[in-house]
């Protein structure tokens, strides 16, 4: 992977102080730009108007476009639920960020990687391999290039809640994640609350300890998929690195650290991890953490095909069956609504179309 020029989205206030004294400008003229960058959240220099010309020149020479994405293409589900992004990079290269309309509050999936070198076997994102990490800039301007798409008037909205969960590893991608985070979360920015952002990992021990020790009190989805580690290596190749009860002590570490719930995420693919010995061996697996602790709660997903992979989602009645033996053994369990499956909501999915197009 190659360097990533610096976005003038990736700065905090602290850089944007230095930079702006180091063009020779006073440092309220930084706390000024951060304020435009990141709580006004404009897309053109010349929106900053209580900035010097000259500065905003200097700016625009240095740095480039303030929005580092341009969208190529959207798609929209029939019932106004769901809308799908595929952004441009400056680079060229393109990625993927999904906009979802709950009853509890409008929700954007973002990505943190162009591509991914996790491999998971039902995952369109891994197919191409990682191409490079994104910048904490690039990640943020999927969240306010969304907003003022789907809110174009400051009445009409905005996103309650941001969910890591889309083409990449965050944790493959840690200092830019924690970084994205910060800027998302900063009360003299965007302000998002930390509650309300979700990182979604594949299992990486050491990155889950090392979120634990961040202080920043987010809620973590573990991509678990299967009740067992044979199960699990044949769908992600990451679990024959790190096996499911080393996986699960982290999270377990999480939740004693941070008192913050960790989701278990399980795609349901039908004949591979979802008929009743599969429940069974999940709902003790599960009733084993509970007792230790750590509250469980399960997740269950209708799969979002992927041509590429041959796997096929389990049929509702199964899934159905699947949730009665978990909730029989008391294990918290809901099955994520069906959102743009007819707007290639998979991961990597619209990209992979875009690309082989």
């Amino acid at each position: 992977m190659g360097p990533v020029l610096t976005n003038i989205r990736d700065l905090d206030e602290v850089k944007f102080v230095d930079l702006a004294v180091g063009m020779g400008e006073k440092a309220f003229r930084g706390r000024q730009l951060f304020e435009w960058v990141h709580a006004k959240r404009v897309n053109d220099y010349e929106e900053m108007s209580n900035l010097p010309a000259k500065l905003r020149e200097s700016l625009r020479e240095e740095y480039g476009a303030v929005d580092p994405l341009r969208v190529v293409k959207k798609q929209e589900a029939q019932d106004g639920s769901t809308a799908k992004y595929l952004f441009e990079l400056s680079d060229g290269n393109t990625i993927e960020s999904v906009w979802m309309r709950y009853r509890h509050g409008d929700s954007v999936c973002v990505s943190s990687q162009v591509g991914c070198r996790m491999g998971c076997r039902f995952c369109a994102s891994t197919l191409g391999g990682l191409v490079r990490n994104l910048t904490p800039g690039e990640m943020l301007s999927q969240v306010y290039d969304i907003e003022r798409e789907q809110y174009p008037k400051d009445t009409d909205g905005h996103i309650g809640s941001i969910i890591v969960m889309g083409m990449g590893e965050p944790f493959d991608n840690y200092e830019n994640l924690i970084r994205f985070i910060r800027l998302l979360t900063d009360e003299k920015g965007r302000n998002l609350s930390a509650r309300s952002v979700t990182v979604s990992t594949c299992g990486i021990p050491d990155g889950i300890r090392r979120l634990a020790k961040e202080g920043l009190p987010v809620t973590l989805a573990l991509s678990l998929h299967a009740p067992d580690d044979e199960t699990r290596k044949r769908i992600m190749p990451i679990a024959k690195a790190h096996p499911m009860e080393e996986v699960l002590e982290a999270c377990r570490d999480y939740f004693s650290e941070t008192g913050r719930r960790v989701s278990l995420e399980y795609s349901m693919i039908r004949d591979v991890n979802d008929d009743e010995k599969a429940a069974e061996k999940l709902a003790e697996r599960c009733v084993k953490l509970q007792k230790s602790g750590m509250p469980v709660h399960i997740n269950l997903i209708p799969l979002n095909e992927v041509s590429e992979t041959g796997w096929e989602r389990t049929g509702t009645e199964r899934i159905q069956q699947f949730k009665k033996i978990l909730e029989k053994n008391r294990i918290n369990v809901t099955i994520r609504r069906e959102m743009g499956s007819e707007i290639d909501a998979a991961c990597g999915q619209l990209r992979r179309k875009t690309q082989i197009k």
